[in-house]
């Protein structure tokens, strides 16, 4: 037996998204997906899923939603006032969603991308394979209020809740870039420049995050020009007028700025979660150490399920808050969680 999500109201930019489109770039198509990926991946652990799933994007804000069937639902990504019949509850965390239940999303404290994840996921239509809405593609439209999203099945209600502690990643930090074959179009001076100074978040949405810094701009040597060539989300383009852009989720798939560098794909979920006026930070960092810092994504979900535990679990609570998820050299087998500082 299957059931629906029930939107009693929406908020002005919720969107299905999942892990995107693999496959397509061929053809003009961004992969995609949610602008917070790991968020996604903090879901599946708390909900022992097996894979990340589709899940509601809330981008601002959140809206009123009601289940007609019971499952249990988590919250992830930017923090935000969630309420279940009017009982505050835990963001980073599970929880039982009784059929007939109202929970209400407010604003985000920090950050702009929230999630409502469900166990089992939200099986709206799958796209040329997934069910990551790209609107500028014709895939998918914004949620609004009275639309009815159906959802699987829960494979165990029963579970009791889980909370996950992460590190906050909502309110800017610094971002790790590998240069590349752009950067030595930069005079070493303005390399320099770039990663000394910090910058700060100007405008954004899931294409890009624009930044801004009250100093000179950034330019090319004076007559140099580039060929469009494929570009990826975490590049760093640098503006005609001289401005940083950071590419995410939903980029386009070719372009012609010069490229000062690329931001870590863990790092990501930071860029996208920056607001304006959030200050951010390059800091460089060798291929072979980037390579070290950046685990492949399918050992993401090991990790965060050893570090996701019951409410209540114990006097060690402090000491596991203390952990960072993703950020750290990582393989995802160790026996032991890894530690906040080992960036």
């Amino acid at each position: 037996m299957s059931g629906v999500i029930e939107v009693l109201s929406a908020g002005p930019a919720l969107s299905v998204q999942d892990m995107g489109r693999e496959g397509w770039l061929a053809f003009g198509l961004a992969r995609g997906g949610a602008a917070d990926r790991l968020a996604l991946y903090e879901a599946a652990a708390l909900l022992n899923d097996p894979a990340p799933e589709a899940a509601l994007e809330l981008a601002g804000m959140g809206g009123r939603f009601r289940t007609t069937m019971t499952t249990r639902l988590a919250l992830t990504g930017a923090p935000m006032r969630a309420s279940l019949d009017g009982q505050p509850l835990h963001w980073n965390a599970s929880h039982l969603w009784p059929a007939g239940s109202v929970l209400e999303i407010g604003p985000a404290d920090s950050g702009i991308y929230g999630y409502l994840s469900v166990a089992g996921g939200i099986r709206t239509q799958e796209r040329l394979g997934a069910r990551a809405t790209q609107a500028a593609a014709g895939l998918g439209r914004r949620i609004a209020t009275g639309d009815r999203l159906p959802i699987a099945p829960d494979p165990a209600p029963d579970t009791p809740s889980r909370m996950l502690p992460v590190e906050d990643r909502c309110t800017g930090g610094i971002l790790r870039v590998i240069t590349g074959p752009q950067t030595a179009l930069f005079d070493p001076a303005t390399v320099a420049r770039f990663f000394a100074s910090p910058h700060i978040a100007a405008t954004g949405n899931r294409q890009g995050l624009m930044l801004e810094r009250q100093a000179a701009p950034f330019q090319i040597a004076s007559g140099t020009t580039i060929l469009s060539e494929p570009i990826t989300p975490g590049d760093i383009q640098m503006t005609g007028a001289g401005h940083p852009a950071i590419l995410l989720a939903d980029c386009q798939t070719i372009g012609g700025y010069p490229r000062i560098g690329t931001v870590l794909p863990v790092d990501l979920p930071r860029t996208a979660q920056a607001r304006p006026g959030s200050r951010l930070r390059f800091q460089p960092v060798s291929l072979e150490d980037a390579e070290a810092l950046s685990p492949p994504e399918e050992t993401w979900l090991r990790a965060l399920r050893r570090l996701s535990r019951p409410f209540g679990f114990g006097p060690d609570s402090r000491a596991l808050l203390s952990y960072q998820l993703i950020g750290g050299v990582i393989r995802g087998d160790e026996e032991e969680p890894w530690r906040a500082g080992s960036i």
